[in-house]
This record gives C-alpha cells, structure tokens and sequence, in this order.
C-alpha cells in the first residue's frame, strides 16, 4: 500500500467508510482498466459502501427478529400446501400492508405452513429495511407478565413491542391465558392499533378466541375490533404436513399399532 492510499485508509477509518477502504485498491484498478471519468469512479465506490451498508443492515434486523429459523416463501411448497390461497400469500409479500399499518391474520389447523408464512414475510420485511420482532404468544405473555409483575410494564412495551413496524405473535390459542395475562395482551393490540403492522397465527376460528383470554367475552370482542379493523385475513384449510408425511410414511399406522399392544399389555 502506498502513501496515499494509507492516508485513504486513514480518513476511511474516520468516517467509517470499511467498506470503501477494503475494497479501494480493487475499485482503482477496474477504473483504470475500463478508463471511467474520474465522477463515474466516484460513483462506483460510494456505491460499494452502500450495498456493503444495506447487506448489513439486512443481516442486523434479521438477527434482532429472532426468528427461530429463516423461511421464504421461495421455499414454500404451494402445490403441497392447496389449502394455502396462494395468491393472496403473494400478494401480502408486496409489504404494502406494512406501509398501511395493517395486520395479517393466519388461521388455520396446525401444521399448514402459518408459522412458515409468517416468519417468510417477517424475513421479506427485514430484508426491505424494515424492523422486525417474531415472539410466541407464550413468550410474550412470560414477558409481560414478568414486568408487570416488576411494575415494568411501560418500558417493557417501549423497549420490545412498540419500536416495531411489524411485530409477529404466533400460536395465539395453543394456551389459554388469565385474565392478566388476556388484559396484558389486548393492551398491545390496542398500542399497535394503526401505528405498526400486526402478524398473528392462531389454530382457533374467531368464534373459540374467547376461550385462549380468560373466557373473557367482552374483552376478546374489543381486541378482535382493532385487530380486524385494518386486517387480511388469511385462512388456511388443510391437515397438517407433518402428520401426512409420517401418514405417508406409514409411521401413523405403526403408533397405531403399538398403541394397541399397550393397550392389551
């Protein structure tokens, strides 16, 4: 390296330009090679350093999602999955339901791909630089109750719920919840309520979400209102792709078949 490209590095390292330092010897080279104007070679390094900045924004927001794995709806098998609409899925992959403060709905029996879908379009938000947070409902009601229990439940909204544009509770009604906990959760629906983008999955129609908060009819009502008032709903038929695998495998059948020698022991 020579002197002017060390004093490079150095003024690089002060504005935090990595990415240009790095790749600086390689960008002068490609520009003498190809005989660019001096404003075209300008141009193409700070382009560098953007592309190099939004891939690691994207890795950054996708790691603070906490997505329990990284699904896209690349890898989501619609000719499997026929209870799926999957026009409407594609449609919601756009975003534009995020930039309108809407939520999305994933009803369906378990195992039929809500929480794939849900976790692709979490991940397409990350990727388009937008901040993302994936939680169970079982995990967020631990949370909550936790720091409310502390009288900490402002910050605990400020710091994990609210920052978010699209926040995703899965598996809403897998557990039923107390009446705190059903109070705690309402409140984040109505504090998200056309400010951020709500993602939720649930194994129960509509009709049954009074038995997951506390029984509470009233309450389940008023949550439902904000929550569907700007919402897709999204419902899958279907069984689930686990069981037809194994059902396929002929797996079920044998359980079945133990099952029965138990029984008779």
């Amino acid at each position: 390296m020579n002197l002017a490209h060390e004093r490079i590095a150095e003024l690089c390292a002060q504005l935090k330009l990595s990415t240009v330092a790095n790749t600086l010897p390689h960008l002068t080279q490609k520009a003498v090679a190809a005989d660019i104007s001096l404003t075209e070679f300008l141009e193409s390094v700070l382009k560098t350093e953007v592309a190099a900045r939004q891939s690691r924004q994207r890795t950054t927001l996708s790691r603070l999602a906490s997505f329990p794995a990284i699904k896209t709806l690349d890898g989501f098998d619609f000719s499997a999955a026929t209870g799926v609409p999957k026009a409407q899925v594609q449609e919601l992959a756009s975003l534009a339901f995020i930039e309108r403060s809407e939520n999305v709905v994933l009803l369906g029996p378990s195992g039929t791909g809500k929480t794939h879908i849900a976790i692709a379009l979490g991940y397409a938000a990350t990727q388009a630089g937008i901040k993302a947070r994936f939680i169970t409902a079982a995990d967020l009601m631990l949370l909550l109750t936790t720091a409310h229990r502390q009288n900490q439940l402002a910050d605990a909204l400020k710091r994990f719920i609210n920052p978010y544009r699209l926040l995703i509770i899965d598996e809403i009604g897998y557990l039923p919840m107390s009446r705190e906990q059903a109070n705690l959760f309402f409140q984040v629906i109505a504090k998200r309520y056309e400010k951020g983008s709500l993602i939720v999955t649930s194994n129960l129609p509509f009709g049954q979400w009074d038995q997951t908060f506390a029984e509470d009819a009233t309450l389940t009502a008023a949550m439902l209102d904000r929550l569907l008032h700007h919402a897709h709903v999204v419902s899958i038929q279907g069984e689930s792709f686990r069981l037809r695998d194994k059902r396929r495998a002929g797996l079920l059948a044998r359980n079945k078949s133990i099952t029965k020698e138990e029984m008779q022991l």
